[in-house]
């Protein structure tokens, strides 16, 4: 059976509600705060509530912070491919959710943030695995040499799945270069790809990936509101989304991206795989919280109801 190989980071997230963010040493009150375990979690969790088992290949920590992650992880049936980090904790990120429902995260990295070629040389992989990569991965330089060697050793057949992230710019442009050829689906946001292309508008970003990626590579670029765009071998269609009112958009990318993999796992062409993720990105931003991802059964009752 396919599983999925998350090669992510795994952080917990304090969630905080604010009416706005404040001004340069101002401050707020929140509404409401809470722990959530996040990060690499998000797409796990969607993933696995969609049917797909998953394994997850990165560090976490000791103290109270690596807990919450693996009880997250437990119980979601996510399996963990190594023993916890003796010397540091799982990383913390502040994630602040505006009334518009936009977020804004300010993180640090734990013990997630390394990984080393004995860590992986641990991992077994088989035939119809999926391979997951986070650009944050990337700016990690105790992680992020030993990952991109291991997923070029890995069999050429295991479809990889990059997410570039808001901060795949800064990564190291050898590491991206080495990657760029071995990503069989690019799945980011509308900003994430203009930002990765240097271009302005979203009709050049899709042409720019096509000619940065491998001819067969699968486009995904989620558009928000307005669904996603899925291109390859040169053709571009929009995915209708869904009209939901909007509560808080955080992990609602990660939803799309682990609810997409699922039904690609599951025998789904690419364009009924994205309506799929687009239900369950829409159902996602109606809750608050990270790991807002539905399971299959409130993803099918979405699309019966359109």
């Amino acid at each position: 059976m396919p599983r999925l190989l998350h090669s992510g980071q795994v952080i917990v997230d304090l969630v905080m509600a604010i009416e706005r963010l404040p001004a340069p040493g101002g401050d707020v009150l929140a509404q409401s705060a809470s722990f959530e375990v996040g990060g690499g979690f998000n797409v796990m969790a969607a993933a696995a509530r969609n049917g797909l088992p998953v394994v997850y290949l990165g560090r976490h920590g000791v103290g109270r912070f690596g807990d919450l992650a693996r009880e997250a992880m437990q119980a979601e049936g996510i399996q963990l491919s190594l023993a916890c980090s003796a010397g540091a904790d799982t990383g913390l990120c502040v994630a602040l959710t505006e009334a518009c429902a936009e977020r804004t995260f300010i993180s640090h990295i734990g013990a997630e943030g390394e990984l080393s070629a004995e860590d992986l040389a641990q991992v077994r992989v088989t035939a119809g695995d999926y391979l997951y990569v986070s650009g944050y991965s990337l700016l990690q330089a105790s992680k992020a040499q030993a990952l991109i060697d291991w997923l070029l050793a890995v069999p050429r057949s295991l479809p990889l799945m990059f997410d570039p992230g808001p901060l795949a710019a800064s990564a190291d442009s050898a590491l991206m270069t080495a990657l760029l050829p071995r990503i069989d689906i690019w799945s980011s946001n509308r900003a994430e790809a203009l930002q990765a292309t240097a271009t302005l508008e979203l009709a050049e970003a899709l042409s720019a990936l096509a000619g940065m990626l491998s001819p067969s590579a699968l486009l995904v670029v989620r558009d928000g509101p307005q669904g996603c765009w899925i291109g390859q071998q040169g053709h571009h269609v929009r995915v209708p989304g869904f009209a939901v009112e909007a509560l808080d958009s955080n992990g609602a990318g990660d939803a799309h991206a682990g609810v997409f993999i699922a039904a690609l796992a599951a025998g789904l062409e690419p364009l009924a795989a994205a309506r799929r993720a687009n239900a369950a990105a829409a159902i996602a931003v109606t809750h608050r919280g990270p790991a807002t991802a539905p399971g299959s059964a409130e993803v099918d009752a979405l699309l019966r109801a359109h």
